[in-house]
């Protein structure tokens, strides 16, 4: 029987205990927290088992900080649950789709499986999940990202085959094979793999954020886009409580030029950031970096529709950003990108010239690296290489550079 993650708590920083009664998907309560439906079956106390459910659906929609909490929040309570240290380590990958984990967070999630191995598994299921994440962790510092990820994906593989009723392992499966893609490989081998797996999924489990979430990121790529469309629409009203989840149609909505979907859609990401931010208390200047990868997104589809002086407003916005927070590369970059965007999708190549780069807090954030990294005419020094396409102006890939 599916259990329904939805609960009537308030969401602060997304650390807050399950105090609410699990309600209905459909037909939620104004104000409940809706984060979709998961039923992750664990040999853990009946008790804890309904707040184990949401935050595996916080893991499956990315609200990552929210999930350490909800699953170290199961392991106070049941200190036998290994599988919740199981949770924990899973959440300190941070988005794997995006980059390898920080050093914090190979740390970290390496002692979260140290005590999932303390803890221990009462099934072999379990015992099968702690050491397929073992793997990613394990001789971090002398075995390369690839290979551990690889051997993962092998080790959520054999599990998914050996228990063929777990959706939850051919889900997990499917995400690791995301991981794992090769971009080089045009006939997009594994995520056509992972997509096949998950559309089954998604025709039992409609409401089950991870499947619409990673059908998303499976078909994110120009030639196959429009197989995501329905995934697209779905994945916001699964889980709106997760700010990850209302950006993510987004990408879909880009690649098919929806401006118009992609431009409400991260409005709708970025006040949920903001107001999950807010719950923390006021901070000046201080902003999400989901809030601004929402922006950046937003920034671009004003741009194909001409909508210039709601983009002005964007940029007046963000420029009054002092701090992130959490130093994240999606928020750095759109820092870096909005204001550029700005100049060069407007054919400003004076103004764009004239952008002063801010001190990067992650990475590749500089203005001139964003340039060049996504095919800046500026960069190149062929500002003529601009081109007007329908309402908007754009230069060939000129698309926000993925960070997922």
């Amino acid at each position: 029987m599916k259990a329904t993650v939805a609960v009537a708590a308030l969401l602060i920083s997304g650390l807050s205990p399950l105090t609410g009664t699990a309600l209905a998907h459909d037909g939620t309560e104004a104000g409940a927290e809706r984060l979709g439906s998961v039923r992750f079956a664990t040999s853990c106390a009946p008790a804890v088992q309904p707040r184990f459910d949401r935050a595996v659906a916080l893991l499956h929609s990315f609200h990552l900080d929210a999930a350490v909490g909800g699953f170290t929040e199961v392991a106070a309570a049941d200190p036998a649950c290994g599988m919740a240290h199981w949770g924990v380590a899973m959440a300190w990958l941070g988005n794997p789709l995006a980059a390898p984990p920080s050093a914090r967070g190979l740390q970290e999630g390496g002692a979260a499986v140290a005590r999932a191995r303390a803890a221990g598994a009462r099934t072999a299921r379990e015992n099968d999940y702690i050491g397929a994440i073992e793997i990613f962790y394990k001789d971090a510092d002398t075995v390369p990202h690839r290979t551990r990820a690889l051997a993962y994906e092998k080790a959520m593989e054999q599990i998914a085959t050996r228990y063929p009723a777990d959706r939850e392992a051919a889900v997990f499966h499917a995400l690791a094979l995301n991981i794992t893609l090769d971009p080089n490989d045009k006939t997009y081998a594994n995520q056509l793999k992972a997509a096949g797996i998950l559309e089954k999924v998604f025709a039992e489990q409609p409401n089950h954020p991870g499947v619409a979430h990673y059908l998303i990121h499976s078909y994110d790529f120009p030639p196959i886009a429009a197989k995501g469309l329905p995934a697209a629409r779905r994945y916001a009203s699964i889980a709106p409580s997760a700010p990850h989840a209302l950006h993510m149609p987004s990408h879909i909505f880009t690649r098919v030029g929806d401006w118009a979907e992609s431009i409400e859609t991260n409005r709708a990401s970025a006040k949920a950031a903001a107001d999950t931010l807010a719950a923390s208390g006021p901070q000046t200047g201080l902003r999400s970096y989901e809030g601004l990868h929402a922006y950046d997104y937003m920034m671009y589809g004003y741009l194909q529709l001409a909508r210039d002086r709601e983009a002005r407003v964007l940029v007046d916005e963000v420029t009054s950003t002092r701090k992130l927070n959490v130093d994240h590369f999606a928020g750095a970059f759109a820092l870096a990108a909005i204001p550029a965007r700005f100049a060069l999708e407007r054919g400003q190549w004076a103004e764009a010239a004239a952008l002063t780069p801010r001190r990067a807090t992650s990475p590749g954030a500089s203005f001139r690296k964003r340039s060049r990294s996504c095919g800046s005419p500026v960069a190149s020094g062929r500002p003529a290489a601009a081109i007007r396409r329908g309402p908007g102006r754009t230069w060939p890939g000129s698309r926000p550079c993925a960070t997922g």
